[in-house]
């Protein structure tokens, strides 16, 4: 399927972005590409074949919650920008009300 710039061009618009000409038809050609690839998946049959939400099988993948020893203190503020009495310090971000 081949854009034309005018496609292009409302895409960009609605993404905002403020295209040059070469990026237009950089853009251009990329999208054409993608779309032609996305035209050649439609014929394969997929008849038979479960939908899947996604790619992963694992179910959980986290650790179990167990206690167990922490840092010590000096080691968590060994690569800190700034600490001071044993805290991290970092810029305030809130103004007064």
């Amino acid at each position: 399927m081949r854009l034309s710039e005018a496609e292009v061009e409302h895409v960009g618009a609605l993404a905002r972005l403020a295209l040059t000409p070469d990026e237009k038809e950089a853009f251009r050609l990329q999208l054409s590409r993608i779309l032609t690839y996305m035209d050649e998946l439609r014929v394969v049959n997929t008849d038979g074949i479960t939908p899947m939400s996604g790619m992963r099988t694992n179910e959980n993948v986290f650790r179990s919650d167990e206690p167990q020893e922490a840092f010590p203190q000096e080691q968590a503020l060994a690569n800190a920008p700034d600490s001071q009495d044993g805290y991290f310090r970092v810029p305030k971000i809130l103004r007064d009300r």
